[in-house]
């Protein structure tokens, strides 16, 4: 994908979200009308409001798309050991669907300000999540692994929280990351030094938020152009035989494990190999990750699809799919012979894309808004100070702003 420079983004801001709904840049506190700025594909069609106003449905889309993949991974886990073909589809998805989600999440990101009501839309939509899911997946596994002593550390992201925690950094340092001349190249080799370093501890997941930035700091650089580019036909076309070369070299480097390369969260030295691998492959797995993400979006459906509004959801499904999971190995689902054969493995599949698809329903996401989107107006500082901080250019705005 091509890249610009972040300076030239300020004042961009898009009205869809980047990983659920909505997000830390979708501030539900009074804010100015979002900039309208042109849809990377083709605009919803039957839906009313002015442009700005509507969601895309091509990131929604792309976004239920890569939940599903993330839902699909974690069911053929206990299933690698068992078949080659498995653990070469699972890391030819690994290589791309992460990269995916924090790339989007990085376009959606240019606007982040650390302006007070972004920073609270960041503590309720990122922190606080964390915090609760943080503690349930402790409590939940401490069951399911059999680990009664297992300690609630919120500076230890334990299983799929690691994501928030990382996003609540990456979305802090945005302001800098946008003053930088060339921040990808920086945020490459800051990528490149973690991997060299075995000392990074596991406060935050640091490894990984260090490994992963530069598929976010890319992000922030992309412009709407740049994803229209992926929609042409000839970019379609040439991803199938793309994707087929990807799919033979996963086949091939199973038995070097190579997807755990694309974890990003561990440094060569832990992976048993020389320290100088690790500035290669994050070079390799970054080019590798961003082409395959390229022919994953490049066949996104940019049209309106049964589940384009299971897009706005995807966090949920996300978050809550963990549970099931985690859930499969005390309840034994995987302990039938046949499970460990292709039927085994095509079940798992379809039943991992039907579970995480009612996560992301309404009804799902009614449930659980109160630890997903809290609104905790008793934890901020009140509609008057805001109107003082605002200024009174904003005063009529903010005294007649609503919710």
């Amino acid at each position: 994908m091509p890249h610009e420079r972040c300076s030239g983004l300020s004042g961009s801001r898009e009205t869809a979200t980047p990983f659920d709904t909505p997000a830390p840049d979708e501030d539900r506190s009074p804010a100015p009308p979002p900039r309208p700025v042109p849809s990377p594909g083709p605009a919803p069609a039957g839906r009313g409001g002015p442009p700005a106003a509507r969601r895309d449905a091509w990131f929604d889309n792309a976004k239920y798309l890569a939940i599903v993949l993330v839902a699909v991974g974690h069911a053929w886990e206990p299933l690698r050991s068992d078949s080659r073909t498995v653990t070469a589809l699972y890391t030819f998805v690994y290589a791309f669907h992460m990269p995916a989600f924090i790339i989007v999440s990085g376009y959606f990101s240019r606007g982040f300000d650390a302006s007070p009501a972004r920073i609270r839309r960041l503590v309720t939509g990122v922190a606080v999540p964390y915090v609760v899911f943080e503690v349930a997946y402790t409590l939940f596994t401490r069951w399911s692994d059999h680990a009664p002593d297992r300690e609630i550390s919120l500076l230890d992201p334990l299983y799929l929280t690691w994501f928030l925690a990382a996003l609540f950094v990456w979305r802090l340092t945005t302001p800098v990351w946008r003053q930088l001349r060339r921040p990808l190249p920086v945020a490459l080799v800051v990528a490149m030094l973690a991997s060299l370093s075995s000392s990074i501890g596991n406060d935050l997941d640091l490894q990984r938020v260090l490994q992963f930035l530069p598929y976010f700091v890319l992000g922030l650089c992309l412009r709407p152009e740049h994803f229209r580019l992926l929609r042409r036909r000839r970019v379609r076309v040439a991803a199938v035989p793309v994707a087929c070369c990807a799919l033979a070299v996963a086949y091939w480097s199973v038995p070097h494990l190579g997807y755990r390369w694309f974890f990003h969260r561990d440094s060569a030295e832990q992976l048993g190999v020389p320290a100088w691998y690790g500035p290669v492959m994050t070079l390799a797995t970054f080019g590798c990750s961003l082409v395959l993400t390229a022919c994953f979006l490049a066949w996104v459906p940019g049209r309106r699809t049964w589940f384009t509004a299971l897009g706005a959801g995807t966090l949920y499904g996300y978050l809550l799919h963990g549970f099931v999971v985690q859930g499969a190995k005390p309840a034994h689902w995987y302990d039938p012979a046949w499970m460990h054969g292709p039927l085994g493995a095509v079940t798992a599949t379809l039943v991992a894309a039907v579970v995480v698809t009612l996560l992301c329903t309404p009804p799902v996401r009614r449930v659980f808004r109160c630890v997903m989107e809290p609104r905790m107006e008793w934890a901020f500082r009140g509609r008057e100070d805001r109107l003082a901080q605002d200024g009174p250019r904003n005063a009529d705005r903010v005294l007649s702003g609503s919710r």
